[in-house]
């Protein structure tokens, strides 16, 4: 199985699946506007801008379940993202990534690449997975990574 027979609802209230994005390299970013790793967004906007023409995309989901850092609707996410950051990768509507509500394809990806230890549950915001061409989860990348010293990895399964 790969990440693609899953949907998701874009930021705009638009359910995709993610089949759209077959044939491309993605970076999926659990994310929060009031954490203390939320200046990653530069470096994940510039990730993608330099990778984007190759067939990498960064996919931004929102979560909330991180000491309520997340408390704005989509409307505000877009609008901090975007304002604050440059943001143009596609981002998504809030989702939850830990727990029996968690959303699908978080399921699938801490299953697939668990963290530290074995542990499945995604530990805080800015938890990044690499997912390759085919849809295949690569690597799991702790919220302290610097999105810049994926750039090695990225360039591998592009």
């Amino acid at each position: 199985m790969s990440i693609y027979p899953f949907e998701a609802k874009k930021i705009d209230g638009e359910t995709i699946s993610l089949e759209q994005f077959e044939g491309k390299a993605l970076l999926i970013v659990n994310t929060a506007s009031k954490c203390g790793f939320t200046p990653q967004f530069k470096e994940l906007q510039s990730l993608y801008e330099e990778y984007k023409d190759k067939g990498f995309e960064v996919l931004g989901f929102p979560c909330n379940q991180f000491m309520g850092q997340e408390p704005g609707n989509e409307e505000e996410i877009q609008s901090f993202c975007e304002l604050n950051y440059g943001v143009s990768f596609p981002m998504f509507a809030k989702v939850e990534v830990n727990g029996q509500d968690a959303h699908p394809l978080f399921k699938y990806l801490t299953e697939n690449a668990p963290g530290v230890l074995g542990m499945k549950a995604v530990k805080w915001n800015f938890t990044k997975f690499l997912v390759d061409k085919s849809g295949n989860v690569i690597d799991r990348y702790a919220p302290n990574t610097n999105p810049k010293d994926i750039a090695s990895d990225i360039e591998k399964v592009l």
